[in-house]
């Protein structure tokens, strides 16, 4: 019997707080370990190659601190990391570990809301250019056609609190506006970056009436309930003591304010050296 250990969240930054926030508000009762690479943040416009080693030196840490079980909050990391990670990597590792991702379980839900069978996703440069969730949501809903925006001044505008002022209304309706440009019969929009939460209510005033927008906390909170209960040999390696425990690759006490806003509560983190 392998020693229980915390549930390991990673994210380049700190959009995997959206994410950690609704899995604390689901799932409570577990221990966990969040990770933000912002040091090396942002990780959307990064190589492939780069991304990989990186998520994987990551994971590796949280592995050290006792992890099991490892959920890369991060649509970037998912993307250009998980499957190696998977496939490669924890063979070697340890193959009884798991890491999971966020664009699987957006995939394999998006069918059920959108009707006119139009999806489009918005997302980094890096999350676009991968074509993951195309190919994703092709194995659920071979029917759906997706169309994707890159939104490369999002996360600058969220990570620089520039996100609730009017000059991000400019950013904003651009994108959407070339999204939409794509199919005028888009219906339900993926917002496929964990940073794009923060935005939502600015992306509802731009958006045509009724459109349905996914954010991931909630699926991905969805998902590993599911998941922990279908696997009980994962779940029962899962510590149970309500502990949330914060690391940044950066300073802590720039992180902290800006991780509280994120997280929807007050965050205070240590320091984690590469």
């Amino acid at each position: 019997m392998y020693k229980q250990g915390p549930i390991g969240v990673f994210d380049s930054g700190y959009g995997g707080l959206t994410v950690m926030k609704e899995l604390v508000k689901k799932l409570p009762q577990y221990d966990y370990i969040y990770l933000g690479d912002n040091a090396r943040a942002p990780y959307g416009t990064r190589s492939f190659d780069t991304v990989y080693h990186y998520t994987l030196e990551c994971v590796q840490h949280l592995f050290d601190m006792g992890c099991r079980l490892v959920v890369l909050a991060c649509n970037t990391a998912s993307a250009k990391a998980l499957r190696s990670i998977q496939q490669n990597d924890l063979p070697r590792i340890d193959p009884d570990r798991r890491v999971l991702g966020v664009i699987r379980p957006t995939a394999e839900i998006v069918g059920n809301y959108s009707k006119s069978r139009k999806v489009g996703v918005m997302g980094t440069a890096g999350t676009i250019a991968s074509e993951s969730y195309p190919i994703e949501i092709e194995k659920f809903f071979p029917d759906i056609t997706v169309h994707q925006q890159a939104c490369p001044m999002w996360v600058p505008l969220v990570e620089n609190n520039e996100w609730n002022d009017a000059g991000a209304d400019y950013f904003i309706r651009k994108y959407i506006g070339q999204l939409l440009s794509r199919s005028p019969d888009i219906d339900t929009i993926v917002l496929g970056c964990t940073h794009y939460p923060l935005l939502l209510n600015k992306i509802k005033r731009f958006v045509p009436e009724g459109m349905t927008i996914l954010s991931q906390g909630t699926i991905v909170a969805e998902s590993l309930a599911d998941y922990l209960q279908r696997h009980p040999e994962i779940e029962a390696v899962c510590s149970k003591n309500s502990t949330r425990t914060f690391y940044t690759t950066d300073a802590p006490e720039g992180f902290d304010k800006q991780a509280s806003v994120f997280f929807d509560a007050p965050v205070t983190s240590k320091h984690l050296s590469l």
